[in-house]
């Protein structure tokens, strides 16, 4: 079963006149799935149950959203539902304890774990609705399809943007502190001058970022195509009070 957005971004493909092949082969989605949807595009009834509904917690699921659109992924199992799973870094255990909580605070209940893998862990829960509170999932990598919010999405987002940017700061984000010298008065004095970088392959979720820095009056600038850098003063000072460094 596809969620309808992804059956309007596979259809948006055929309908620049792709072939039904080509669309497949880089969706994953099979042609007959792809013609039968140029005939009925809604989906066909739930069957994975009553939907869960809007997140428990706004707040922890604009972070969580971030997470997900940095580090996350969903991946099905065999009896119908989905793994929720998000890499976190082991050098921040702060980062893997705040993922941990935002995600029994969107969905209490579900059952959260770490597992660890190199030089990461992997903080999963598995639930049949995932689906349905990040339709952004979809065949093949993040970079390589449409990443567009639902409205609901939006709606969460302009209300906690400071949350969104610090899911996507703390997934595909760093604060970092570069430092100068100069000689004042005969005196060699060291400055440093700390700045927040962003880094992401899709052109999507950087414009969802930038737009949320827009948002709450922050300053950015394109470091290179898939970089954006902050590096003005009172912008790292916003930053720094909403956001801060992992840790």
């Amino acid at each position: 079963m596809y969620d309808l957005s992804t059956r309007k971004r596979a259809l948006a493909l055929v309908a620049q006149g792709r072939s039904l092949n080509s669309v497949s082969r880089d969706t994953g989605i099979s042609r007959a799935a792809l013609r039968s949807w140029q005939h009925r595009l809604e989906p066909l009834p739930r069957i994975t149950g009553a939907a869960p509904g809007p997140p428990a917690d706004a707040a922890a699921y604009a972070y969580l959203l971030g997470l997900y659109l940095g580090d996350g992924c969903l991946s099905a199992h065999r009896n119908g539902g989905y793994y929720l799973r998000i890499a976190c870094d082991d050098a921040w255990p702060g980062l893997i304890r705040q993922c941990r909580e935002a995600i029994a605070r969107v969905r209490p209940g579900v059952g959260v774990y770490t597992c660890r893998r190199d030089g990461c862990s992997m903080v999963t829960s598995y639930s049949r609705h995932w689906p349905d509170l990040f339709p952004q999932h979809g065949p093949g990598k993040k970079h390589e399809r449409a990443i567009v919010l639902e409205q609901w999405q939006r709606d969460i987002v302009d209300a906690h943007p400071w949350e969104f940017i610090r899911g996507l700061i703390h997934s595909d984000g760093c604060r970092v502190v570069n430092w100068t010298t100069r000689r004042v008065a005969g005196e060699v004095k060291r400055y440093e001058y700390p700045r927040y970088f962003f880094t992401n392959l899709s052109g999507d979720i950087m414009r969802l970022f930038t737009a949320t820095l827009d948002r709450v009056g922050v300053e950015w600038r394109w470091a290179n195509a898939r970089n954006v850098s902050v590096a003005r003063k009172a912008s790292v000072a916003l930053m720094d009070a909403h956001v801060g460094p992992k840790y």
